[in-house]
């Protein structure tokens, strides 16, 4: 058979994307093509965060993890404000509260729903909102004002197994999360070794704004914060 009719044989058809989709790929482009991107990795040990789960759902309070990975990003982000900001035409506009867009995958791509003044809201508060937008996400009936204005993201795909992975920051925003499983690994310390729950975390910021100390002090309080559960 002539190659050429090898090829056309075995071409597929076209699908015109989405406008969902055709905006995620807009975006995405001006965010790889514009942005200098650098990742910072840390391993954070999430047993205090499992106990602080088990402790809030006993009364009935319905929390994820990750639910207390975004109350404890808000916090560390009131600690760190050059991360909760946007970069727009030479000025970085800095904001008075945390609103963090949570990563949702649904049928037409990944949505964006944001929590308002989430360095306001308790955990229990911060877990019934994100499983409301989440539902709403995956139904295609939230409004064009829940998915707009975030001042920092946060991708988990440690419910899909994936251990560690890079996040493409959503401009304007100048930073993103992403947060992989926690995996029980074994850990050396003075006393000898325990095995405990592990996780990777991956900042990605944009190098024009957040300078690497800048990143690596707002994992450092992240850590903090996750491995005591004191501010919880």
């Amino acid at each position: 058979m002539p190659a050429a009719a090898a090829t056309a044989g075995t071409a597929g058809s076209g699908e015109r994307l989405s406008a969902t989709r055709a905006v995620i790929a807009r975006r995405v482009s001006q965010s790889t093509r514009e942005i200098p991107h650098y990742r910072l990795t840390a391993e954070l040990n999430v047993s205090a965060l499992f106990r602080e789960r088990q402790r809030l759902n006993v009364g009935g309070t319905k929390v994820t993890l990750n639910d207390l990975l975004v109350r404890t990003a808000a916090i560390a982000l009131t600690r760190h404000p050059i991360l909760n900001a946007h970069f727009v035409a030479e000025e970085i506009i800095r904001f008075a509260h945390v609103d963090i867009a949570i990563a949702v995958a649904t049928q037409a791509g990944v949505m964006t729903p944001v929590v308002r003044a989430a360095d306001t809201k308790s955990a229990a508060a911060l877990a019934a909102e994100i499983r409301d937008l989440a539902r709403r996400a995956r139904d295609g009936t939230l409004t064009s004002n829940e998915i707009a204005g975030g001042t920092f993201s946060v991708s988990n795909l440690g419910a899909f197994g994936i251990t560690q992975f890079d996040a493409i920051i959503n401009p304007p925003q100048v930073a993103i999360l992403a947060v992989g499983a926690a995996i029980a690994r074994v850990v050396r310390h003075a006393d000898g070794t325990t095995v405990a729950p592990m996780m990777l975390v991956t900042l990605s910021c944009d190098h024009r704004i957040v300078d690497g100390a800048d990143g690596a002090s707002f994992l450092r309080t992240l850590k903090e914060l996750i491995e005591s559960c004191d501010d919880l």
